[in-house]
């Protein structure tokens, strides 16, 4: 089934519901959105743009960003969702590479200007030309597609090359939407999905079930994350939930607690995308209250790996819940998940080996890149290149990336544990752990290091000896005004080890 067949039932069944906001104010209805949608679709299908075509959006967070993207569904074509953040050669790789046939894009000329994608149609929001789409005859319906087509041509965030088009299909986005609801929240339709990460990734992923529950969708007046502005638009807006990356919730938290807020109005924040360490967790608690839901993802099964629900979160009167608040949960229901080890074998409860999940979110292949779909997809199996180990009860915690192991002497180390040591001294904002080569040891473990004032080198070490095995402890430690840091808050520990082999050479 086409997802936009969501849209079109909600917009039937309660035309008046309101729909789409900018801040608080409000936009469009569920009747407008849906129309705006279908008329984008028509003047799309009046291009010749159909299924199997596909169409890029290349555009920060608007209030036109749902609209053309439910547009290019209605079409029965595939979107492109680009980071906006994305330099435009950046973008226009990804245009290229994906075969794109149309783009909206913020900036078409600076497009245009790479010479990357030839004479590709570019438009932009407030433009004639969208207009001119807007003004068409719209489609009666969404046009009919199967569960394998492809709906969203997702492209990885190539942290360490050329990012990948992981292909979703109509079924990969039913189950995950679906999952969300059995999984990580309820939605109803007084609820509100504010969008404050990128829509172009996981924060847009969860519009499907909220468009199914007729909720409202909030754009911020400043397109992006604003701490104190969320925290007033949980006040104003009430029921808000909202996707962020654990730097997010960071960020958020450190304005709360000086505001003196406890959040009113944030109903729940689903974080993930990277580590959240257990003493940021904690006091997340502290400061907001039980709003937490953590999931697990890649973008190749989207946000439905793993959940650690709520209630796990905020129980601190259960015996594991320290181990709890460490792991990223519980298998969601539409996935399998195992750990394998170096034979392909699955490994018993406790043992670290290669996460693998399998069920009906998993991509249906990188487009046009066989190597990487051998190397990814087995016998069904994503391999998701992340470490980690399976408790008794199914509670999965990850270790690293697989390229991020640290071989010290022969032994394993992984960073994560060393860097939720480090965050346990008062002083120590971020931390991000990595290896670097030595003719002695091989590699030896080195911190890069955020804080407040400087703390003695042997303040860190005993930290780390109080909590983690001597020799996994940094042999060296580097103090750092801020780490890089991706669009979507990732650390580069690419760019970490590039400063490494520059002073080395």
């Amino acid at each position: 089934m086409n997802p936009a067949e969501w849209l079109a039932r909600t917009a039937r069944d309660r035309p008046d519901a309101p729909a789409l906001f900018v801040g608080t104010r409000l936009v469009a209805d569920y009747a407008g959105f849906a129309a705006q949608a279908a008329a984008i679709g028509a003047a799309l299908v009046a291009r010749g743009i159909g299924p199997g075509d596909r169409v890029a959006i290349f555009l920060p967070n608007s209030v036109d960003y749902l609209p053309i993207f439910y547009g290019i569904l209605y079409a029965g074509a595939t979107a492109v969702p680009v980071n906006g953040k994305l330099h435009a050669k950046e973008a226009a790789w990804i245009i290229a590479h994906s075969g794109t046939r149309f783009v909206f894009a913020k900036d078409p000329e600076a497009l245009l200007a790479t010479g990357d994608i030839g004479d590709t149609p570019c438009i932009a929001p407030g433009s004639p030309e969208l207009a001119a789409m807007l003004d068409h005859a719209p489609l009666p319906w969404p046009a009919p597609m199967a569960g394998g087509d492809v709906a969203w041509l997702f492209y990885t965030s190539g942290t360490t090359g050329r990012p990948k088009g992981a292909m979703l299909t109509c079924l990969n986005l039913m189950a995950a939407s679906l999952s969300y609801l059995a999984d990580v929240d309820y939605v109803l339709a007084e609820d509100a999905a504010l969008y404050a990460a990128p829509m172009s990734h996981g924060a847009g992923l969860y519009n499907f079930v909220h468009v199914q529950r007729g909720a409202r969708h909030v754009i911020p007046d400043s397109g992006g994350f604003d701490p104190g502005e969320i925290l007033e638009l949980g006040r104003e807006m009430r029921n808000v939930s909202m996707f962020a990356a654990p730097t997010m919730v960071k960020r958020l938290v450190d304005a709360a607690r000086h505001a003196g807020s406890d959040g009113d109005g944030i109903k729940t924040i689903v974080y993930g995308g990277g580590p959240m360490y257990v003493a940021d967790i904690k006091e997340a608690l502290a400061v907001l209250g039980p709003k937490f839901v953590q999931i697990y993802g890649q973008g190749e099964a989207p946000m439905t790996i793993t959940a650690l629900s709520r209630g796990d979160i905020a129980d601190s009167s259960h015996p594991d819940w320290a181990a709890r608040l460490a792991s990223v949960g519980r298998a969601q229901s539409v996935a399998e998940v195992r750990i394998i080890g170096a034979d392909g074998a699955p490994l018993p409860p406790g043992e670290v080996g290669e996460i693998a999940v399998r069920g009906p979110q998993v991509m249906a292949g990188y487009l046009d890149n066989p190597e990487a779909n051998a190397k990814s997809l087995k016998e069904g199996w994503l391999m998701t290149g992340d470490l980690g180990h399976l408790d008794a009860g199914g509670y999965l915690t990850l270790h690293d990336r697989a390229k991020d192991l640290v071989i010290s002497g022969g032994s394993n180390i992984y960073p994560r544990e060393v860097e939720e040591a480090l965050l346990t001294h008062p002083h120590v904002r971020e931390v991000s752990v990595i290896g670097a080569p030595d003719p002695e040891w091989g590699e030896i473990v080195v911190a890069f290091v955020v804080c407040d004032g400087t703390p003695e080198t042997g303040a860190l070490d005993e930290v780390c000896t109080s909590q983690i095995a001597r020799f996994k402890k940094p042999k060296r430690y580097v103090f750092v005004d801020e780490l890089p840091k991706n669009n979507y808050g990732k650390v580069l520990k690419t760019d970490l080890r590039e400063r490494l082999a520059t002073e080395a050479g």
